[in-house]
């Protein structure tokens, strides 16, 4: 790992994660009837994947951002790889496997909700062999998403956080939604021990420590996180657990939003480019939330990607 001192002005952040195409479907009436036909408002094939948005949120804030992942050998996969690099992630780590087909979500998209429908494909084949050495050694931060799609990873997960804050390298995951209805609460503990932000959504956390509300498990039912639990609330904004065990809340900002996909990955990118430039409690809290309102300005979760200065001009045009 290199010195402190040795380290550029930009942090260096390796995400490893699933990859895919988001095809989104939007409009105020975007349910499908059987047997009928609907117009809906719009349509756009755009990267997606947790992970791959909340990389491209991380280099359009002004972090170096390595990605590593696998995809198909087929178009979606050349396209995946293509807006990473269109919007300045490095994806000389993304190995395309021929024969397998890259992952699909479908989403179903209103200005208040999303509901989405995945083919996984190439998703859940990441494993460690793909994830140099050489490229950990460079790197300050390590984050992944979704980890209940990432199959070939989940196993290994806390050993390599364990092995990477051995050596100063910071570490966040973002769960996201279990679709086996499983939730790993041992799992998920385990790794927390090794965890420098723990990323959830409201509905993941109380899903995976079945509580009442956030409070209730932020406040007794979280078992030890190396560092610090912020919890993504939507229309409430966010609340964070610091170490010492204290818990603090945010509100969010008020936008009119056209599409709310990306909007978590985009609050990921928020705590943890904050987190690495030194922010800390309210104020990074405030920060998250403002790049995660910003996402909701355009179609897809890169439509609308947030800058540090576009984030200033937020915050200087509400009080909180």
């Amino acid at each position: 790992m290199r010195s402190q001192g040795d380290r550029e002005t930009r942090p260096v952040i390796v995400v490893a994660g699933e990859l895919n195409v988001d095809i989104i479907v939007s409009g105020n009436d975007v349910i499908p009837e059987w047997n009928r036909e609907k117009m809906v408002d719009g349509f756009e094939v755009v990267l997606g994947s947790s992970s791959a948005i909340t990389a491209c949120a991380l280099a359009s804030l002004g972090a170096d951002v390595r990605f590593v992942s696998v995809v198909g050998d087929d178009d979606f996969g050349t396209f995946c790889t293509s807006e990473l690099q269109r919007m300045g992630v490095n994806t000389e780590h993304v190995t395309r496997l021929p024969g397998v087909k890259t992952g699909v979500t479908l989403s179903f998209s209103t200005p208040a909700d999303r509901g989405l429908l995945t083919y996984a494909g190439s998703i859940p084949l990441l494993t460690p062999d793909y994830i140099p050495e050489t490229l950990l050694r460079q790197a300050e931060h390590l984050h992944f998403g979704s980890y209940y799609l990432q199959d070939g990873m989940r196993p290994h997960w806390k050993e390599l956080f364990k092995r990477l804050r051995a050596d100063g390298i910071s570490t966040s995951f973002d769960t996201g939604w279990d679709v086996a209805n499983q939730w790993d609460r041992e799992g998920i503990s385990a790794l927390l021990a090794e965890t420098d932000l723990f990323i959830p959504s409201e509905d993941e956390l109380l899903h995976i420590f079945p509580a009442d509300q956030v409070a209730s498990v932020l406040e007794s039912m979280l078992p030890p996180v190396a560092g610090v639990a912020a919890v993504k609330q939507g229309s409430r904004g966010a609340s964070l657990r610091e170490p010492d065990g204290s818990v603090i809340s945010a509100v969010p900002y008020t936008v009119t939003p056209v599409d709310t996909t990306g909007a978590g990955d985009c609050f990921n990118a928020g705590i943890i480019y904050g987190y690495l430039i030194g922010r800390r409690g309210e104020d990074l809290l405030r920060f998250a939330n403002a790049c995660g309102a910003l996402s909701t300005l355009g179609i897809g979760g890169t439509g609308s990607l947030p800058t540090v200065e576009s984030v200033l001009r937020l915050q200087a045009g509400h009080t909180q």
